[in-house]
C-alpha cells in the first residue's frame, strides 16, 4: 500500500522535521515544496493500518507539524511513457 502525506511545519522548521523523518523505514521519500504545504512525503507499507500507525504515530507527532493530510492510493500507478 501507498500513501502520499502533504505537510504544513512551522516556519524554519522543515530541516528538523526531514531528518526525523529519514529515520522511519516505510518513508520511501521526502520532497520540499512551494506553494501552501511544506514537505509531501511517500509511504510504502504492507497494510493500511501500518500506514495509519506510521501517519499517527511516526509523522503527526513530531514536533513543529502543524497539519498533515494522507492520500491513499489505489491499484497500480499509471506510467507516462
Amino acid at each position: 500500500m501507498k500513501a502520499f502525506v502533504l505537510l504544513n511545519t512551522e516556519l524554519g522548521q522543515e530541516a528538523s522535521i526531514i531528518e526525523a523523518l529519514h529515520e522511519v523505514k516505510e518513508i520511501t521519500a521526502i520532497h520540499s515544496l512551494y506553494g501552501i504545504y511544506d514537505l509531501i512525503i511517500e509511504i510504502e507499507a504492507d497494510s493500511m493500518d501500518r500506514v495509519k500507525e506510521v501517519v499517527f504515530n511516526r509523522v503527526r507527532r513530531l514536533d513543529h507539524v502543524k497539519s498533515t493530510i494522507t492520500l491513499l492510493t489505489y491499484g497500480d500507478p499509471i506510467i507516462n511513457e
